[in-house]
């Protein structure tokens, strides 16, 4: 409102209120019927007409009901003009006054009026910097006021328009059909407005608050109106990496089991890169694999790597094997806002300037680790690493269910390989031990029987390497090499318990070593006689000689050759253990064996004869 000054105000002062004489009054402005009621501050700050007096006469009412109508704040001022004066201490009971009734004018104190002019300053200050569109309609859903965002949205002053005719937006989705009507009925109303041909704020989130009048309605309706646009591109980013790490998970058993492992990769490979470069936007990345045996991140994908970073050897640990080595290690994401300077970083692609590492985790285990790289410093923000670290467990997830079918089809392919064995195991050690047998009897005397002998025992052992070889084939390598603790041994098993040499077979041949079996000490002499032997399980109490006698034998046969007597608890009449662990014996196996007493019993180191047998050892 601007100031009138001297004669020229009180003139005016004299014309609204009938010719009075304007020399007691300093300022004034008309109130006119349009524009009361009024609800808040700010519009009695702008609108209102004010009348600052010189003196201030006591409170009158006057008799004429025609007399002009006068709302006083503060001290009511000597008047010479017959009016109908109303007296108000505050801006607060002189809004109540306004809004049922018509005024014709308003005189406030001079201390009184200023404040209001401070406080309307300060506000409109305060407006002009907020961040969110703020706009009072009417009962009909046009501006009446708006402050500078709102009108940078519309592209223009919007006072007079609708709201969303001014914004050039629809509706997406409200409360009601008509967020007007019941903003009018007095409730708040939320809805949300899509501007698809605005430069800013194409999506908007409008609050509806009635700003309620004396008698209950709302002539006036508040619209607070808030930039959402950026939290709708976010919400379809992360909807569009959950979809893409569905489908990532989701993949077709049927036709990934018809698939060989480096097939699946290939395929993993291509969908990660796209997603990658579609959905994060990222050129320059890197993903490793842990191996849970080694502690090596092993390369599985590439792209925009050097040479040398790309074949680089590293392993889950913090110091010395760059960012990598460390999130793998530490299981935390790593932002490296300048590879220049970073302790931790290595060169990965040419021009990288800075990176961001996220570990790729399921469960709570570590199984890899995804590392993207910019040319610019700081290239990567919080909300990067918010978005990499949730499509990190999308990958982690493709990980676990690739490794799950490899893993089934290795189980199934390990089963299957394990009931042939031992199918063929005791056929065929029966074709040994009888051609053993028969070898002994006619080596010296029918060379032709012994060649034809000879020629069956080496059929008979390449029956079991064909099977040995087609499961190293069939499995994957890590699955196949296994725990290979006593590859290339040769044991040779005493057993008449058939049960018990299936069980032995089963257990050698998954530690890499090559098992035969007899059922008898005899045939086991034979065997002996015809192959050399790493070690011999003979039981204690074999069924055709005492367990004695037996190690005895193997012991004149092969004198270098490990020993060890099983036993299943039963008590030994002949006292062979006692026998035979006062000749040298040093390992009793107890039945069903333990893969560490098997393991120790053909691998520990045997001392000289003459030291003495360590305590705890049988």
């Amino acid at each position: 409102m601007g100031a009138m000054e001297g004669e020229d105000f009180g003139q005016s002062a004299a014309t609204i209120l009938g010719g009075a004489d304007p020399s007691g009054v300093i300022y004034m402005a008309w109130v006119t019927a349009g524009i009361c009621p009024l609800e808040e501050r700010a519009r009695l700050h702008y609108n209102s007409s004010v009348i600052i007096p010189a003196s201030t006469p006591d409170s009158t009412t006057a008799a004429n009901a025609g007399a002009p109508r006068v709302l006083v704040l503060g001290s009511v001022p000597q008047f010479p003009v017959e009016a109908q004066l109303q007296t108000a201490e505050s801006v607060e009971a002189a809004t109540d006054a306004l809004a049922p009734g018509h005024f014709d004018a308003i005189l406030a104190e001079p201390a009184l009026f200023a404040k209001i002019l401070n406080e309307s300053r300060r506000d409109a200050v305060i407006l002009s910097f907020a961040d969110r569109g703020l706009a009072v309609l009417d009962s009909l859903g046009e501006i009446t006021w708006c402050n500078a965002v709102l009108t940078e949205w519309c592209g223009g002053p919007p006072i007079g328009r609708s709201l969303f005719g001014a914004l050039r937006s629809k509706v997406l989705a409200t409360d009601t059909a008509d967020p007007l009507e019941l903003a009018r009925r007095n409730h708040s109303v939320s809805l949300r407005l899509h501007r698809p041909d605005a430069a800013v704020a194409e999506y908007v989130e409008v609050r509806l608050q009635p700003l309620r009048g004396p008698t209950g309605t709302a002539p006036q309706i508040l619209a607070m109106c808030r930039d959402v646009s950026a939290e709708v591109d976010q919400q379809r980013k992360l909807d569009a990496l959950h979809q893409a790490g569905r489908e990532m998970s989701d993949l077709d058993v049927s036709q990934l089991s018809e698939m060989s492992e480096p097939e699946r990769v290939t395929l993993l490979k291509h969908n990660l890169r796209r997603y990658i470069r579609d959905l994060l936007n990222y050129d320059t990345i890197e993903v490793r694999l842990l191996d849970r045996s080694t502690g090596e991140l092993k390369p599985l994908l590439e792209d925009g790597m050097t040479r040398e970073a790309a074949g680089r050897t590293l392993f889950a640990r913090p110091e010395k094997n760059g960012v990598t080595g460390y999130v793998a290690h530490t299981g935390r994401s790593y932002l490296c806002p300048d590879a220049t300077t970073d302790p931790h970083y290595l060169q990965g692609a040419s021009d990288a300037l800075s990176s961001m590492t996220v570990p790729l985790i399921y469960g709570d285990e570590v199984v890899g680790t995804l590392n993207v790289e910019s040319p610019r410093p700081n290239g990567f923000g919080p909300d990067d690493l918010q978005f990499t670290e949730l499509f990190s467990r999308e990958i982690a997830s493709a990980l676990h269910t690739l490794d799950l079918l490899s893993a089934q089809q290795s189980c199934a392919v390990s089963q299957s390989i394990d009931h042939v064995s031992r199918e063929i195991a005791l056929p065929v050690d029966d074709i040994l031990a009888s051609a053993a047998v028969l070898l002994k009897k006619f080596h010296a005397t029918d060379p032709e029987v012994t060649q034809h002998l000879r020629r069956i025992v080496a059929s008979a052992r390449l029956v079991k390497d064909c099977v040995r070889k087609v499961g190293r084939q069939a499995l994957p390598h890590d699955a196949s090499a296994g725990s290979q603790l006593l590859h290339g041994k040769r044991i040779l098993i005493i057993e008449q318990d058939e049960r018990m040499r299936r069980s032995a077979h089963l257990l050698l041949e998954r530690l890499g070593a090559e098992s035969e079996s007899a059922a008898t000490a005899a045939e086991a002499l034979c065997m002996l006689a015809d192959s050399a032997y790493d070690a011999v399980f003979t039981e204690v109490r074999p069924q055709d000689m005492s367990g004695y006698e037996t190690f005895t034998r193997i012991r004149e046969m092969s004198p270098g050759i490990r020993i060890a007597m099983t036993t299943g608890y039963g008590y030994d009449a002949a006292h062979s253990l006692v026998k035979a662990r006062m000749d040298g014996l040093r390992h009793v196996l107890f039945k069903p064996f333990k893969q560490d007493q098997v393991v120790n019993a053909v691998l520990a180191v045997i001392p000289p004869p003459s030291a003495p047998a360590p305590a705890g050892t049988f």
